[in-house]
């Protein structure tokens, strides 16, 4: 099997934003009086659209491909940030706490992370993958955005909860889990043409344009 490099630095490009955004995630920001979102919202999104692009030209098939390895570079970063914390630090280096904060997740927030990650994901390269197929190819808006709405609301909906069940009060947490999910799809929504651009762009230098017909779509599928 072989990958021309425009699918490479696509993947490329969605795991390096997958694992900074897992980074960035730690600083909450406030917006007003009521909303809190992670940092990592800035960045989060650009793997919905990477993935989108991925299903809508290359197939759920290479999408999946994609996504497993974007688990595994996540798992691998994890577990070097977690060597690196519990490594003797040198006398010089007074940080230590600053980086168990900032790298050292907890267990129950990368469950979170890991769950809502591979969830959202695929119901992102479903739902697009079947909908290209109803709609034959046309209204690719549909898709991007229909997708991302489902998968950003099945990400949110597992990520926050068992995140911060017990740690926020209830009625926080669903200011925060609709907030989440509205910003991170109006992110889709506004990078809309930019999505165009790139689909059509690499539909016709890769001369390529799957539509997933006979295509199993088991997320633990090999080949």
């Amino acid at each position: 099997m072989t990958f021309s490099f425009r699918f490479v630095a696509l993947a490329a490009l969605f795991i390096t934003c997958l694992i900074t955004a897992n980074i960035l995630i730690v600083k909450q920001v406030a917006i007003g009086n009521t909303i809190i979102i992670p940092a990592g919202i800035i960045i989060f999104p650009i793997n919905y659209i990477c993935g989108d692009v991925l299903t809508e030209v290359y197939g759920y098939r290479q999408a999946r491909l994609v996504i497993w390895l974007g688990f595994i570079c996540n798992l691998i970063a994890v577990i070097a940030f977690w060597i690196g914390g519990i490594l003797p630090p040198a006398p010089s280096f007074e940080a230590q706490s600053a980086y168990d904060r900032i790298l050292g997740n907890t267990p129950r927030f990368l469950t979170a992370s890991f769950i809502a990650y591979l969830a959202g994901e695929f119901v992102n390269s479903f739902v697009l993958a079947k909908m290209k197929v109803a709609t034959k190819g046309r209204w690719l808006w549909s898709r991007t955005i229909g997708s991302t709405l489902a998968a950003q609301g099945i990400d949110t909906l597992i990520a926050l909860p068992i995140a911060l069940w017990g740690i926020l009060p209830l009625s926080v947490l669903g200011i925060m889990i609709l907030s989440h999910w509205l910003l991170k799809s109006a992110y889709e929504i506004v990078a809309t043409p930019l999505t165009y651009f790139v689909v059509n762009y690499l539909k016709r230098k890769e001369n390529i344009d799957t539509y997933d017909r006979k295509t199993n779509f088991n997320p633990f599928a090999i080949g």
